[in-house]
């Protein structure tokens, strides 16, 4: 594969680098994205139904069990040639950033380390009312189980339809995007805000901004380039070509 030259002098020079995520990524790994349909017994229902505040409330016990349905998927999947793409790029650069909008800590499992998951993990569980994480609870056949702690119902610790992502993570995802020497948004739709901002803020900060994704997004114009292929097929030869073994 021929890769653009541009691409990877910038990257050769870079010393901090800045990677954006999206469910793209996951999907090569065989993770259901939110778009795709519900099968099998959920099929009646729509994901936007079932992961609010409001559907757990409603119906904890079903949401609850959904998201067991989900772990099941996630915990099958395993990081594709993209994520350890990813993982050796962080070894051979100062500096690197992994802002991720996926929860299935694929990217962790591949070995990359310093990973900011702006919508939380589905493989970590907090309770409903304090937000404790707990890691381990008594299985007393309640569904969903109670927090050890306060009492309150355990949920997954993932950001629903209408939570507002942690403040904190934010302001660090948007600090690396303003001072990366190059930034790469990869698999992402660009249409999840406050997420889909990120490649705009790298871009208006003058910071080379490259694109990785099979399908054009509404971002795709104004990128410094833009690389149609997926992120498994592209990412291994990038690295390839920039750092040779």
């Amino acid at each position: 594969m021929e890769i653009n030259a541009g691409i990877v002098g910038l990257l050769r020079e870079a010393k901090r680098v800045v990677v954006f995520t999206g469910a793209g990524v996951s999907a090569e790994s065989g993770v259901p994205t939110f778009r795709d349909a519900q099968t099998g017994l959920w099929a009646k229902y729509r994901a936007e139904d079932l992961a609010t505040p409001q559907a757990f409330k409603r119906q904890p016990k079903l949401v609850w069990e959904w998201y067991v349905m989900r772990r099941r998927l996630v915990a099958e999947a395993k990081p594709n040639a993209g994520h350890y793409a990813l993982a050796k790029m962080e070894e051979k650069v100062p500096t690197f950033v992994l802002i991720t909008q996926n929860i299935d800590n694929l990217h962790q499992q591949a070995g990359s380390y310093n990973v900011l998951e702006l919508h939380g993990n589905i493989a970590r569980t907090k309770c409903f009312d304090m937000g404790h994480v707990v890691r381990e609870w008594e299985e007393t056949g309640v569904v969903p189980p109670l927090c050890p702690r306060c009492g309150s119902m355990l949920r997954p610790d993932v950001v629903w339809f209408g939570e507002n992502l942690s403040a904190a993570t934010l302001d660090q995802a948007f600090n690396a995007a303003e001072t990366a020497d190059i930034f790469f948004s990869i698999g992402t739709s660009s249409l999840v805000q406050p997420a889909a901002s990120l490649p705009v803020t790298a871009l208006n900060n003058g910071v080379p901004t490259i694109e990785v994704n099979p399908n054009p997004t509404p971002l795709t114009p104004h990128m410094s380039a833009s690389v149609n292929l997926p992120s498994g097929e592209f990412l291994p030869a990038l690295v390839e070509a920039v750092w040779p073994e």
